[in-house]
């Protein structure tokens, strides 16, 4: 993965950010949480059951990926919804997290006209957030049969590939972010920079409601 400087030192009286994985029953949910450590964050994997009054010391929520078209399935999707409506943290969707995310506020799901399995070419549409400091285009690796068919209000499109064209997505009101494909992976170019992205937006919201 490389050496990746620890941009907690910049602000020393800021503990490292406490950020949840929400286990939705992916294959690679530990391998979020393995990078998350990497980058010195406090994690932990808890199940999508966890009352939300658990993890509301969180800095960060990491929705993970699942099982086909479980996104579809709110019975197996847990208290992703309860999380979404009441976290004020900044909140990442992977694969079928992003999907829950988008279809919770008002999105719509459908199989992809070409399913994603394997490396693909991703294209940045809008920079920052998430793919600050990253090139326009680079590869990924995706693990999908549905897509994200349509974007809910009040959000944008920040990514595409020629297969699928909402490969990420962040909202425009609030810092929550999701991705179609899976940057956890090793396969996935620039994925460790993506985590350490998302953490950077966490300690710069915690660090605001400290000198609220």
């Amino acid at each position: 993965m490389g050496v990746i400087p620890n941009f907690f030192n910049q602000y020393p009286y800021l503990p490292p950010m406490k950020i949840y994985v929400i286990d939705n029953g992916g294959q690679w949910t530990h391998r979020e949480w393995r990078v998350l450590r990497y980058l010195k964050a406090d994690t932990e994997i808890v199940p999508n059951t966890v009352p939300f009054e658990d993890i509301s010391d969180a800095d960060g929520l990491v929705l993970s990926g699942g099982a086909p078209s479980v996104a579809s399935d709110g019975g197996r999707m847990g208290n992703n919804g309860e999380y979404l409506d009441k976290a004020e943290v900044p909140v990442l969707g992977i694969c079928a997290g992003m999907q829950f995310i988008c279809s919770h506020f008002g999105g719509e799901l459908g199989p992809g006209k070409v399913p994603e399995f394997g490396g693909v070419d991703l294209r940045v549409i809008s920079g920052g957030g998430l793919f600050e400091g990253l090139p326009d285009r680079f590869r990924v690796w995706a693990s999908h049969n549905d897509e994200v068919k349509r974007v809910p209000d009040g959000f944008e499109v920040t990514a595409a590939s020629d297969s699928c064209p909402n490969e990420a997505v962040r909202c425009l009101d609030r810092p929550v972010f999701g991705v179609q494909f899976h940057p956890e992976v090793e396969n996935t170019e620039y994925g460790t920079e993506i985590f350490r992205n998302f953490l950077k937006i966490a300690e710069e919201h915690a660090k605001r409601r400290a000198h609220a």
